[in-house]
């Protein structure tokens, strides 16, 4: 694969690496607008991350099943399941981390990894079982059926924070203190029902691995048809955007759509870039990480809740203590630039922290399979 399309690495290197200094800045209250999400509805460029990370899983997997003949057999299905398992455990179990014998009544269960397992769980067997025209189907009616479900719950105000389906059914199914309190309520991004239009972020980089490799030969004609695809997608993202409104915490289907339009158009550039006109300068930072991307991922969590959990008292704050992670931000950063870019800088320096790991990883060839 790597052979082939050397943008399917930087793809998925860039994206992590983007991710992890969008997840980790030194202080919430100064950030660069770009850097934060939004609000609630709309889109900024860290609204893209993640969708995207989904959508090189879905490229992957079509190269990374094609030693099984894309068909369904007992050992592509070990490799599904253990997969998915792995992923949802490991997420569970760095939601409890670093105190994993206490506060079970507040454990988190949807999760950034949770989802990324069971999408790939989900979007596996559809890709896999389904022809390729009931997919297409599956697909249309995954985004649709979202959209009623959600209007229909609640048409007087069906889209908004406290009163959408998906709030409602994982209030249900998890319970109030297992899910997300972020924006200052029970309400979780990565949620249950939201997990389905989210399988078609995967579906979308299915579709585009298989453009990849039907144009192997030609690769310039791989640029054409994603960019075709996805500028057309991204544009039907918009327009459904005025009724259905792009919004990465319930992932609606318009956000489907918009960001997976985006993802092909970057993807095309990237294609364009590194496969086509061979510019491969400056593109190993990005290889590097990019070779142990979920590593990566699981590593910068471990680190910032180590730093977070590691506090001792200090007068000098409001809470009567402080902990690593602010002590690092306050005596180092903060001291350059008190805003935005001291800020900014912590998360670079962490980000480099965790690519140095994934450098002495890649120089002894090792591979972390997850």
């Amino acid at each position: 694969m790597n052979k082939r399309y050397l943008s399917i690495d930087i793809f998925r290197g860039a994206t992590i690496t983007f991710m992890l200094i969008v997840n980790t800045p030194g202080t919430w209250d100064h950030v660069f607008s770009p850097l934060r999400h939004a609000e609630w509805h709309g889109c900024t460029p860290t609204d893209l991350v993640f969708p995207a990370f989904l959508f090189i899983i879905g490229v992957s997997m079509w190269f990374s099943f094609e030693k099984y003949g894309r068909q369904l057999s007992p050992e592509l299905l070990i490799k599904i399941l253990k997969r998915t398992a792995l992923l949802v455990l490991l997420g569970l179990l760095l939601a409890k981390f670093p105190f994993f014998w206490k506060n079970f009544e507040t454990w988190r269960f949807p999760g950034v990894l949770v989802r990324l397992g069971s999408c790939y769980g989900i979007a596996s067997f559809l890709v896999i079982l389904l022809p390729q025209r009931i997919l297409v189907g599956v697909f249309a009616v995954i985004l649709l059926g979202y959209w009623a479900e959600l209007y229909f719950f609640n048409p007087a105000a069906p889209f908004e924070l406290e009163t959408n389906l998906v709030r409602y059914l994982d209030l249900m199914i998890f319970g109030e203190n297992h899910i997300w309190h972020g924006k200052g309520i029970a309400f979780d991004p990565e949620g249950f029902l939201s997990t389905f239009p989210a399988v078609c972020t995967v579906i979308f980089g299915w579709w585009s691995g298989q453009i990849l490799q039907k144009n192997s030969l030609q690769k310039m004609e791989s640029v054409r048809r994603l960019l075709q695809f996805g500028v057309i997608l991204g544009a039907v993202g918009l327009v459904w955007d005025l009724v259905f409104p792009i919004n990465k915490y319930l992932w609606t289907s318009s956000y489907v759509l918009y960001s997976g339009g985006i993802s092909m158009v970057f993807l095309a550039a990237a294609v364009w870039v590194l496969d086509v006109k061979n510019w491969e300068r400056g593109t190993r930072f990005f290889q590097i990480i990019g070779a142990n991307p979920l590593f990566a991922f699981i590593l910068s969590g471990l680190l910032t809740k180590t730093m977070l959990s590691v506090s001792w008292l200090d007068a000098s704050k409001a809470s009567g203590k402080t902990n690593v992670y602010g002590w690092v931000y306050e005596n180092i950063f903060a001291k350059i630039d008190g805003g935005a870019f001291g800020s900014f800088l912590f998360s670079l320096v962490f980000m480099l922290l965790v690519w140095m790991v994934c450098w002495i990883l890649y120089r002894r060839e090792i591979f972390i399979k997850i």
